[in-house]
């Protein structure tokens, strides 16, 4: 038998590393990723439907997506320049790290928090340094500032509501970080996927002369993890280098569109936030009679830990019971932990009933 030849390695960086993935189990409830657990509006529906029948299926897509930044825009209260959108705020990230990442620059996280921001930072050869919350996951603004001044990282990644935590960064966290950054000088990049769940945004705090980003995502309040739709709210000057890194006609006329009508259907989403708040509030209820600790969400999930602190077995038995949430036992800090998406009044049942089951 002949040998096969040697394969190309892949580089030195990457080889240690493991991809993101979230379990796709068949099961009856799933609460493992924190999406949306109803559609978007019918009426949305109808438009995107409509809107298919004027696309030129011939011809490429708006490659500057001029239409949907100006409608985000909009929305968000800034100018279309300073508005960039991708395949999801995961994409978001990818460019940003492509373009203010790579080799001999630092970007700093402070665990527990998203695991595609030291992902994605090292996939574009950018050194990660790791700062610490505190025993209750919040963070201490004397030494994220300190972390800063340290180790001079090219971006600062925040997490607001913090996922897995739920936490909600106080605002003057926000602001003396970014100032901080500001001085080194540095980027600020708040990651507010979930942002529409907290009342605070710092969208606000957006304009030219500070060097603060803002990514936000379709995929959780407008019910459109599918499109795989994410943006960023920025000065323009940060927009305009996001625009060298990203592929041409990355964004494909049917997403942009698809964007573009939701917005149309703000108070359908502001409805279904209001309704995922509310059972937020009766999940931590109710994980309040059983041998659990967990941590006070903004967010549409909450994370918990079994008093028993054997996460593994907690899971396994959910998925036993067709439920399945997100095992998030092998995280930084997260030893036993469970976070759950919250999901319809008679998912949440499930969970609760469930869980119930397995802890007594």
């Amino acid at each position: 038998m002949m040998s096969s030849p040697d394969r190309l390695a892949v580089r030195e960086s990457l080889a240690m590393m493991s991809g993101y993935h979230s379990p796709q189990l068949d099961v009856a409830v799933r609460l493992n990723t924190n999406e949306s657990p109803v559609p978007p509006p019918e009426g949305w529906a109808e438009a995107l439907r409509a809107a298919q029948a004027d696309i030129d299926w011939h011809r490429y897509p708006d490659r500057g997506a001029h239409e949907l930044r100006a409608a985000l825009a909009k929305h968000e209260g800034v100018a279309p320049e300073q508005v960039f959108a991708a395949n999801g705020s995961n994409e978001v990230l990818q460019c940003l790290m492509l373009a203010f990442g790579g080799p001999g620059r630092v970007a700093l996280t402070f665990e527990p928090t998203y695991a595609l921001h030291s992902h994605i930072s090292r996939l574009a050869a950018t050194e990660v340094v790791t700062g610490e919350r505190d025993e209750d996951f919040s963070l201490d603004a004397e030494y994220a500032s300190a972390m800063v001044a340290e180790h001079r990282p090219a971006v600062t990644f925040l997490c607001s509501p913090n996922n897995p935590t739920g936490m909600v960064e106080p605002p003057e966290l926000v602001e003396r970080l970014l100032a901080k950054v500001s001085a080194l000088p540095g980027l600020l990049l708040m990651d507010e996927a979930y942002g529409q769940f907290d009342p605070y945004t710092a969208v606000d705090l957006v304009d030219e002369s500070r060097p603060l980003a803002v990514a936000r995502t379709y995929s959780k309040t407008w019910s459109m993890a599918a499109a795989r739709l994410g943006y960023l709210v920025a000065p323009s000057w940060v927009v305009a280098e996001l625009e060298k890194s990203t592929l041409p006609y990355h964004l494909d006329t049917m997403k942009q569109i698809a964007g573009r009508l939701a917005l149309d259907y703000e108070d359908e989403m502001n409805e279904r936030v209001g309704m995922l708040v509310a059972e937020r509030e009766r999940i931590a209820a109710g994980l309040d009679q059983l041998p659990v600790r967990h941590w006070e969400s903004g967010a549409n999930f909450i994370l918990l830990r079994p008093d028993s602190g054997d996460g593994e077995a907690v899971w396994e038995g959910l998925v036993d019971r067709s439920v399945l949430v997100r095992n998030c036992s092998s995280w930084p800090r997260l030893s036993g932990c469970l976070r759950v998406t919250v999901g319809t009044p008679a998912e949440n049942d499930a969970f609760l009933s469930a869980l119930s089951e397995v802890l007594t």
